[in-house]
């Protein structure tokens, strides 16, 4: 691949390494203000990749319903900050860290209640967001209930 074929990319490239910095600066900074002990249940872990996965369901929806994002700000903010900020690697680890220590059962719950617990965190997220930007259309300027104080 010639420079001239990939001198499009390295902005995106860019963003998405200073996201990614950021993220997991956020991800560390956590770790540190709940550490999580050797043979501990990896709440933090999970509370972050919960967190990350709401997140990404309220810009999602924002920047592809709401709002003509610039080209750099998905991958900046949904790949680079997103994904440096959730770890799912943390959570294969973890997992592996529970069973191998005679804890399978702590392990498998760990293993369902992210997934569960994650999935519903995006769609949640999605619905809720969605239902702001409806509720905000509704009763924004040029609605027939805008000024009357009726629905608010």
């Amino acid at each position: 691949m010639s420079a001239k074929a990939t001198a499009p990319q390295a902005p995106v490239v860019a963003v998405v390494a200073l996201g990614g910095a950021t993220g997991a600066s956020a991800r560390y900074g956590a770790s540190l203000l709940w550490p999580t002990s050797t043979f501990g249940f990896p709440w933090t872990t999970l509370v972050v990749n919960v967190i990350g996965c709401a997140a990404i369901g309220v810009f999602l929806v924002v920047i592809s319903e709401a709002w003509t994002a610039h080209r750099l700000v998905r991958p900046f903010f949904g790949t680079g900050v997103l994904g440096g900020f959730t770890t799912f690697s943390t959570y294969a680890a973890d997992f592996e860290r529970l069973v191998g220590g005679g804890r399978a059962r702590s392990g498998l719950a760990y293993l369902g209640l992210t997934v569960l617990a994650a999935l519903a965190a995006v769609w949640s997220a999605v619905w809720l967001t969605r239902r702001v930007l409806a509720w905000r259309q509704s009763s924004g300027p040029g609605s027939e209930r805008a000024g009357t104080g009726e629905g608010r």
